[in-house]
C-alpha cells in the first residue's frame, strides 16, 4: 500500500500560492515542463560525456489522450532516484537545476556547452494549474529501479516503485474538467499544443515530438483519378531547435532574415532594414531587430502592442517587452536573447531592472546609428522610413524636453521651399545664405500651398529658404530644439522678419504714420484684429495675417484641437494675436486710400473681405461665408 507523504514546505498555503498566484497565464505550464525536460537532457548529455558515452536520440515527446483527458510528456534525460524525487518534487522551491548550475560554475567549458533554465524549482508545480492529478515516473541513469510520484497538489504525495524502460522521466497530467472560466480541453488539441510549443519552446535544443493525425493516400491507389485517403499517425518534430540568431552569420542569407521577419511578425512585406548584433559584457545578449517597410495596422491605437520578444537561453519569456525600447522606437520589431537575465520565480519578469536598462541603451544606440547611416548612404530609403515613422522621432524629442536632442536632431526631416521635398536639417542649413542667423519656418498641411504663402514668396525673393512644418507637433519640436548649428528657429508669420534696409524701414514707418487714420478705421471695422498695418513682408499678395508676440497660429490650432478631443471648451485667452498686414504696393491699397474720404462704408466692406481672405490663406475658417460671398459680389458689381 502506498504511503502518503507531506510536502516539506511550510504549509499547504504556500503550494496554493505556487500554483495559483505566480503565473499569469495557465498555458505557461507546458513551457515550464518542456524547459525542465530540456534541463534533464542537458544533465544526461554532460553525464554521458564524462562517462565516455555518446548520447543519441535525445528528445522530448508529448502524447495526448482525449478519452482519458491526459497529457503526457516524456524525456530521456538523466532521470531521478527515489531520494531525488523526494528532494526535488517533495520540497517546494528545491531545484536540482540550480545545484547543477552551481557545479558548472567550476567547469567553465561545460557551462558554455550546456544551458540550464530551471533555477527555482517551482516550474513543475505549474502543472497543477491545469491538472487534478500529476504523476511522475522517473528512472535515474545510475539505477535500474524506477519510481512513481503521484500528487493532487494539496497536502502531499505518494511514492512507489515502478517499471520504466530506460532512463528519463515521464510526467502524466490528468487535466481538469472545463468550467465557465477556463477550457482545459484545449490542451488535448494537437494544434493548440503545436502552437504553444512554437510560441514558447521553439528553440529548445532537443526535438519536441508528437504524433499528429494526417491524411495519407491509400497504397495501390496511384492510378485512381479520384484518390482515396485514410487517417494515419505521423511522429512530427514541433520545434525549430536552432534559433536563426544562434546560427553562424555566414550561413544565414538575406532571404532567411526576411522570411523569419514575415513569419514571426506577420507582415506580408519584407522589412525595410535588418539589424543583427551581439554584445558581450556585464549583460551579454544577441539581438535581431527589424524596421518595417510600412506602418503596422492600428499603429496609433491601443490595439497595437509595441516591444520586443525577450528570450532567455532560447525560451520565450515575454512576447512584447516594452522595457527594451524607448517609446519613440516603438515601431522596431524583433527579439533579444540573453543568458544573463535574472528572472523572477515565474520566469515571466526580471528581478533586476538594470539589466533591461543596459540592453535598452545598447539597442537604442544601435538603432539610431543604423538610421543615421541610412540617412547618409541611402536618403531615398530613409525618406520611406521617415514618412512612416518620423512622427515618432519628433514626439520622442519633444517628450524628452530636449534631453534626447543630440540623439535625434540630425535624424529629423522637413519639407522645404528649396524643392518641396523632404530634407534633413543638416542639408537645409547648407542652403542658407552665409550671413543667415535664423532658420525661418511656416506651418500648414500642404507644402505646395505653403510655397505660395506671401511670407514664403517674400523670403524666396531674398534667396532665403523656408522650412515647411506639416505636423501639428512640429513647432513644439523646434521650440524644444531652440537652435540648430547656432541658427535660431523663427516663425516667418510672426513678428518682424528684419529683412529690410534701414532706408526701407524708415519709408515704411512714414507710410504707416501718414495713413494712421485709415488704418485705425480699418481696425475698428475688424474687432478680431489687434492691429492693421502696412508691411514690406508682401510681394504680390494684397494682404496677410500674422501673429503677434507670444502664441503662434499653429499653437492656437493645437490647443483648440486638444480641447475638442477632450470634449472641453477652448481655454479663454488661448488665441494668437491677429495682425492684418496690407501690401502698400498692391492696387487694393490705392483703392482704399481713394475711397476713404468719399465712401467709408465701402472701405469697411473691403477691410472685412480682406480679413476673411487673410484668414483663408492662413487656413482659418471664416465666421460667415454667406456674408463674405455677398460682400464680394456687391464690390464686384460696383
Amino acid at each position: 500500500m502506498s504511503e502518503r507523504k507531506k510536502f516539506q514546505a511550510e504549509s499547504e498555503r504556500l503550494l496554493d500560492l505556487m500554483i495559483n498566484s505566480i503565473y499569469t497565464h495557465k498555458e505557461i505550464f507546458l513551457r515550464e515542463l518542456i524547459s525542465n525536460a530540456s534541463d534533464a537532457i542537458d544533465k544526461y548529455y554532460l553525464y554521458a560525456l564524462e562517462h565516455g558515452q555518446t548520447p543519441q536520440d535525445l528528445a522530448i515527446r508529448i502524447d495526448l489522450d482525449q478519452e482519458n483527458r491526459t497529457l503526457t510528456l516524456t524525456d530521456n534525460g538523466i532521470g531521478m532516484t527515489k531520494e531525488e524525487l523526494e528532494e526535488n518534487l517533495g520540497t517546494i522551491a528545491k531545484s536540482g537545476s540550480l545545484a547543477f548550475k552551481e557545479q558548472l560554475k567550476k567547469q567553465e567549458e561545460a557551462q558554455n556547452d550546456v544551458d540550464i533554465i530551471g533555477q527555482f524549482g517551482v516550474g513543475f508545480y505549474s502543472a497543477f494549474m491545469v491538472s487534478d492529478e500529476v504523476t511522475v515516473i522517473s528512472r535515474s541513469v545510475e539505477s535500474d529501479q524506477a519510481w512513481k510520484w503521484v500528487s493532487d497538489g494539496t497536502e502531499g504525495y505518494t511514492l512507489d516503485p515502478a517499471k520504466k524502460e530506460g532512463h528519463g522521466t515521464t510526467i502524466i497530467l490528468k487535466l481538469k474538467a472545463d468550467d465557465d472560466l477556463d477550457s482545459y480541453s484545449q490542451y488535448l488539441d494537437s494544434y493548440q499544443i503545436q502552437d504553444l510549443v512554437k510560441k514558447y519552446s521553439d528553440y529548445i535544443r532537443y526535438p519536441i515530438q508528437m504524433e499528429v493525425e494526417i491524411q495519407k493516400r491509400v497504397e495501390g491507389d496511384e492510378n485512381n483519378e479520384t484518390p482515396s485517403y485514410e487517417s494515419a499517425k505521423e511522429l512530427r518534430t514541433l520545434n525549430s531547435m536552432v534559433p536563426l540568431w544562434k546560427r553562424n552569420k555566414a550561413d544565414i542569407t538575406q532571404e532567411d532574415f526576411d522570411r523569419f521577419y514575415q513569419d514571426h511578425f506577420y507582415d506580408f512585406q519584407k522589412p525595410l532594414e535588418k539589424i543583427f548584433f551581439s554584445v558581450e559584457g556585464s549583460v551579454s545578449f544577441t539581438s535581431l531587430l527589424y524596421i518595417p517597410a510600412r506602418r503596422p495596422e492600428n499603429f496609433y491605437s491601443r490595439q497595437y502592442k509595441p516591444g520586443l520578444q525577450l528570450y532567455s537561453r532560447g525560451v520565450l519569456i515575454e512576447n512584447n517587452c516594452e522595457s527594451l525600447l524607448p517609446d519613440y522606437l516603438r515601431f522596431v520589431k524583433g527579439l533579444v536573447d540573453s543568458q544573463d537575465l535574472s528572472l523572477n520565480i515565474s520566469r515571466e519578469m526580471l528581478q533586476h531592472d538594470h539589466q533591461l536598462r543596459v540592453i535598452k541603451n545598447r539597442i537604442e544606440k544601435k538603432v539610431l546609428g543604423e538610421l543615421s547611416s541610412m540617412l547618409k548612404k541611402d536618403p531615398e530609403k530613409y525618406e520611406g522610413f521617415w514618412k512612416n515613422f518620423g512622427l515618432d522621432l519628433k514626439f520622442g524629442l519633444y517628450n524628452s524636453m530636449g534631453q534626447d536632442k543630440d540623439k535625434l536632431q540630425d535624424l529629423l526631416m522637413f519639407y522645404t521651399s528649396n524643392d518641396g521635398k523632404l530634407e534633413s536639417l543638416a542639408d537645409f542649413v547648407k542652403s542658407l545664405p552665409e550671413e543667415a542667423k535664423e532658420i525661418y519656418y511656416v506651418s500648414g498641411t500642404n507644402p505646395a500651398a505653403m510655397a505660395k504663402l506671401p511670407t514664403v514668396v517674400k523670403l524666396k525673393s531674398k534667396n532665403i529658404p523656408v522650412l515647411f512644418l506639416t505636423d501639428e507637433i512640429d513647432e513644439f519640436v523646434l521650440q524644444t530644439l531652440g537652435t540648430y548649428e547656432d541658427h535660431a528657429f523663427k516663425n516667418a508669420q510672426q513678428g518682424d522678419l528684419n529683412l529690410d534696409s534701414d532706408e526701407e524701414k524708415e519709408a515704411l514707418k512714414n507710410q504707416n504714420e501718414e495713413n494712421k487714420d485709415l488704418l485705425e478705421f480699418m481696425k475698428e471695422a475688424l474687432p478680431e484684429v489687434s492691429e492693421v498695418r502696412l508691411s514690406n513682408r508682401l510681394v504680390d499678395d494684397p494682404v496677410m495675417l500674422v501673429a503677434g508676440d507670444g502664441m503662434s497660429f499653429e499653437m492656437e490650432r493645437m490647443f483648440t484641437l486638444m480641447a475638442q478631443q477632450s470634449g472641453e471648451e477652448p481655454v479663454p485667452g488661448m488665441k494668437a494675436q491677429r495682425i492684418l498686414e496690407i501690401n502698400p504696393n498692391n492696387k487694393i491699397w490705392t483703392t482704399l486710400r481713394a475711397d476713404y474720404s468719399t465712401d467709408k462704408e465701402k472701405v469697411k466692406a473691403i477691410a472685412q473681405v480682406l480679413y476673411d481672405q487673410a484668414c483663408m490663406i492662413e487656413g482659418f475658417p471664416i465666421a460667415d461665408p454667406v456674408e463674405y460671398a455677398r460682400k464680394v459680389t456687391a464690390l464686384l458689381a460696383e
